[in-house]
C-alpha cells in the first residue's frame, strides 16, 4: 500500500508469527552445524523417503520393456538397450537430478514453479505484469542476491515482457505436464503390476485386471487424507523390500543367463545399436525413457523431505537397485528374446513368483504416492500465486509446511486415474502417454536449470555449455522420439495439460482484469476523506477488517459500501493478502502495518510465500493483527506529553472496538460484460466467473467465523 503514511515493519514483542516455519537442517543455508542426532534424523528421513519420493523410478522395470516396439531383437540389441538405460539413469538421475537439481531448491522447495520463483526473485521481476515490482508481488526485501550486477541474460528478462511470458509459459507447461504425470503414474504402475496375474492364470480377462487396478487406486486415494509422513512409515518397508528383492532376482538372472551383461556399460554398444537399427532404434527411445520416470517427482517432492535424505536414498538404494534389476531383465531377455512384452514377470524364477507379485503390487501402489504428493504441492503453489482457482489445502504435518493435501484435487485425480485405466486399458497406450510427459518435463527442467546456472549461480560458461549441450541433446532426442507416439496415446498428456493451462490462464486473465479495473477506479486517501465528511455517513462502533486486492490505494468496493451503507466502523483495517514469489516469508516480515492519516483507519498487509500456510483461526488472526497494531501505535507516535495522551486514547479506542465486535468485509465482484466487449473477453470472463463462483473464498482460509463475514456485491464493467 504505497499511499499509506509511515508504513513500517513491526515485529511483535510477544513473538506471534502467523504460522510455524520449520526448515530441515540441511535445507537451511544458515545452519552449518551437523551433530550425531541430525545424522540419525537424516537417515530416518532417507528411510521415509523410500516410501514416497521414488515411486515411478523403482517400479519402472514393470513397464519399460513392454513399452518398446521391438521386432526380433538380438543379443546386440539388448546390450545396446541396456547401455542406453544405464547411461540415462546415470546422467539424468545421478548427475542432473540428485547432484544438480536438488541444489537449485528455493528455500527447501522443488519443482518447476520453485525454479521459476527463484529466477523471478533473483532477476527482480514479477510474474508477467508490466507494473512495478511492488504490485506484482515481489518483495523488495528479498533481493540480497540482486545487489550484485545483473547478468546480461537477466537484463533481457527485466526489460522484455515477451521474455517473461515465455519463461512463465515454460514453467506452467512443466507444471501441467507433471500433474499429468500424477495421473498416469498410478495408472500404469498399478495396471502393470496387476497384469502379472494373467501369466499363471491366462483365463483372467483384461477387464478384470482393469477393475482390480481401479479398485486399488481408489483405496490409495482414500488414504491421502492421512498425510505423507504417516503413510511413509507404512510405505517405506514395502519399498525397502522391493529395492532389496528385485536386485537379488536380477543378480540371480545375471549369473544364470548372461554373466557378462555389464560389458554393456561401454557406450560402444549404444553406437552400434543405433547404427544397426536406425529409425527403429530411435523409436525405441519412447520406451527406454520410462526407465527414468519419477525423477521429476524426486525434485518436486523436495518440500516433503530434505535434500540429503533424498540423495542418500537414491544413491545408496534406488540407483544400484535399478541398475541390477535392469541388468537381470536384460540378461534373461538375451536368452529369451521374444519375452520382452512381459519382461518383468518372465524373468522372475517360478519359486518366488507369487512373492514378487505381491511385493510388486504393493510397490506399484506406493509408487503412485510420489506423483500424487507432488501434484498436491504444485497445485498449492499455483493457488497461492493466484494462478489456480482456490481449493481447500490441508497441512497434514505440524512440522513440514510442504506436506499438503487437497480433497478436491485428490478426488479429481482419482476419477481421472480410474478413467485412464478403464478407457485406455492397454498399457502400451498409457506408456506412450507416459513417455511424452517424462521427456517434456525433463527438458523443461533442464532449460530452467540452465537459466539458474547462468543468472543465479554464475557458473563458468564452459560448465554451462557442457550441462546444457549434454542434457538438451539427450532429452531433445527423447522428445523427438516420443512425439511420434501422439496418435497412439501420446495425446493424453497434451489434452490434460491443455485443460489445466486453459484453467490457469482463464483464472489469471480474470484476476488481472479485476485488478486492472480496481487500479483504474481505486479510492485514494483524499477521496476517502471526502466520503467520510458526508454528514449522512456515520462512524459506527466496532472493528472492521475490509479486504482489498490492491496495495496502491483502496478497492472501489469501499466507495460502493459507504454510499449504500452510509457508515464505516470506527476502527477499520484495510487488509491485503500479499503472495510473494518466495517459498516462506520471515515471521518479522509477515505483517506490515500502516496508518492512512485518518482517525481509526489503518492498513495491514499480510505476506505469504507459496510454501507458507494461510490457515489460521479467526480469533487468533484478529489477536495477532491487534497486537501488531498496538506495537505500531506505540512506536509510530512521538514521546511528548500530548503524544502520550493521543497514544493512550488510540489504544483505548482500539481495544474498545475489538470488544464491541469484529466484522470481516470483502467484495464479491462480478464482471458486467456489455455489448461492446469482444468475443475473447466474453468467453474468458464468462469462464472466469464460472470458476470464481464455484471456488472457495479466501476468508475461510483465514478461519474467519461465518457469523463475522460480510460480502458486498458489485459489478465491474468489463
Amino acid at each position: 500500500m504505497t499511499n499509506f503514511d509511515g508504513q513500517i515493519q513491526v515485529s511483535s514483542s510477544s513473538s506471534l508469527p502467523l504460522s510455524a516455519i520449520v526448515i530441515d537442517s540441511d535445507s537451511n543455508p544458515h545452519n552449518k552445524s551437523v551433530d550425531k542426532s541430525s545424522r540419525w534424523h537424516t537417515l530416518l528421513l532417507a528411510y521415509k523417503t523410500l516410501g514416497v519420493v521414488f515411486g515411478g523410478l523403482v517400479t519402472s522395470p514393470l513397464y519399460v520393456y513392454p513399452s518398446m516396439p521391438l521386432k526380433s531383437p538380438t543379443e546386440e540389441d539388448y546390450l545396446g538397450i541396456y547401455s542406453v538405460m544405464f547411461w540415462t539413469l546415470s546422467l539424468i538421475g545421478v548427475i542432473k537430478y540428485a547432484s544438480i537439481a536438488l541444489k537449485a531448491d528455493d528455500q527447501g522447495e522443488g519443482g518447476t514453479f520453485a525454479l521459476y520463483s527463484l529466477l523471478c526473485r533473483h532477476m527482480k521481476i514479477g510474474i508477467i505484469s508490466t507494473r512495478d515490482a511492488d504490485s506484482s508481488g515481489v518483495s523488495n526485501t528479498d533481493f540480497s542476491e540482486g545487489q550484485r550486477k545483473q547478468s546480461g541474460l537477466g537484463q533481457i528478462f527485466v526489460k522484455s515482457v515477451v521474455a517473461r511470458r515465455i519463461l512463465l509459459f515454460i514453467s506452467i507447461l512443466g507444471m501441467c505436464m507433471l500433474i499429468g504425470d500424477g495421473i498416469l503414474t498410478p495408472a500404469i504402475s498399478v495396471l502393470s503390476a496387476i497384469d502379472g496375474i494373467r501369466a499363471p492364470f491366462p483365463k483372467v480377462s483384461k477387464s478384470t485386471v482393469e477393475a482390480l487396478s481401479a479398485t486399488i487406486l481408489i483405496f490409495l486415494f482414500l488414504l491421502q487424507k492421512f498425510g505423507t509422513s504417516r503413510m511413509s512409515f507404512l510405505f517405506s518397508p514395502i519399498m525397502g523390500l522391493w529395492t532389496l528383492t528385485t536386485p537379488l532376482v536380477g543378480i540371480y538372472s545375471i549369473l544364470k543367463h548372461y554373466p557378462g551383461i555389464f560389458k554393456a556399460l561401454s557406450p560402444h554398444y549404444i553406437i552400434m545399436y543405433f547404427l544397426k537399427n536406425g529409425k527403429e532404434g530411435w523409436l525405441s527411445l519412447g520406451g527406454t525413457i520410462l526407465c527414468i520416470t519419477g525423477s521429476e517427482a524426486l525434485f518436486a517432492d523436495l518440500g516433503h523431505f530434505s535434500r540429503s535424505s533424498i540423495q542418500l536414498a537414491f544413491l545408496l538404494t534406488i540407483y544400484p537397485s535399478l541398475v541390477l534389476t535392469y541388468a537381470g531383465q536384460t540378461a534373461y531377455l538375451i536368452r529369451h528374446p521374444d519375452d520382452h512384452k512381459d519382461g518383468f514377470y518372465k524373468f522372475i524364477p517360478t519359486r518366488v513368483y507369487w512373492l514378487m507379485f505381491v511385493i510388486s503390487t504393493l510397490a506399484a501402489v506406493v509408487a503412485s504416492q510420489s506423483l500424487i504428493s507432488a501434484t498436491f504441492s504444485l497445485v498449492k503453489q499455483s493457488v497461492v500465486l493466484d494462478y489456480f482457482p482456490r481449493v481447500k489445502v490441508v497441512h497434514t504435518s505440524a512440522s513440514k509446511e510442504g506436506e499438503v493435501y487437497s480433497p478436491e484435487i485428490n478426488y479429481i485425480l482419482m476419477i481421472l486415474c480410474v478413467a485412464v485405466i478403464l478407457i485406455f486399458g492397454d498399457g502400451k497406450d498409457i506408456g506412450n502417454a507416459f513417455g511424452v510427459v517424462v521427456s517434456m518435463v525433463m527438458l523443461i527442467t533442464t532449460i530452467l536449470l540452465t537459466l539458474v546456472m547462468i543468472v543465479i549461480w554464475r557458473t563458468s560458461p564452459i560448465l554451462v555449455f557442457l550441462f546444457s549441450f549434454t542434457f538438451l541433446t539427450m532429452e531433445g532426442v527423447y522428445v523427438s522420439a516420443v512425439l511420434t507416439k501422439i496418435p497412439e496415446g501420446g495425446w493424453i498428456p497434451f489434452a490434460i495439460s491443455f485443460i489445466l493451462a486453459f484453467i490457469m490462464f482463464g483464472w489469471y486473465y480474470g484476476r488481472q482484469r479485476k485488478i486492472d479495473y480496481e487500479l483504474t477506479h481505486k479510492i485514494d486517501i483524499d477521496r476517502l476523506r471526502v466520503l467520510l465528511s458526508d454528514p449522512g455517513v456515520q462512524r459506527v462502533p466496532g472493528m472492521c477488517f475490509f479486504y482489498t486486492n490492491i496495495q496502491d490505494g483502496l478497492t472501489p468496493v469501499l466507495g460502493h459500501y459507504i454510499k449504500n451503507m452510509k457508515s464505516l466502523h470506527k476502527v477499520t483495517i484495510f487488509t491485503t493478502l500479499r503472495y510473494l514469489l518466495v517459498p516462506k516469508v520471515a515471521p518479522h516480515e509477515r505483517i506490515l502495518i500502516s496508518k492512512l492519516g485518518l482517525k481509526g483507519i489503518y492498513g495491514c498487509v499480510i505476506q505469504y510465500g507459496y510454501a507458507d500456510s494461510l490457515h489460521l483461526e479467526g480469533g487468533n488472526f484478529v489477536n495477532q493483527v491487534n497486537t501488531y497494531l498496538k506495537d505500531y501505535i506505540t512506536h509510530y507516535s512521538g514521546h511528548l506529553p500530548s503524544d502520550v495522551m493521543v497514544i493512550h486514547e488510540e489504544l483505548s479506542n482500539l481495544q474498545e472496538a475489538k470488544n464491541l465486535g469484529v466484522v470481516h468485509v470483502r467484495g464479491k465482484t462480478r464482471f458486467y460484460v456489455g455489448q461492446n466487449c469482444g468475443w475473447f473477453d466474453k468467453i474468458m470472463l464468462a469462464f472466469y466467473e464460472i470458476m470464481h463462483s464455484n471456488c472457495r473464498s479466501s476468508l475461510p482460509t483465514l478461519g474467519v467465523p461465518l457469523t463475522q463475514r460480510m460480502e458486498v456485491g458489485m459489478l465491474y464493467e468489463a
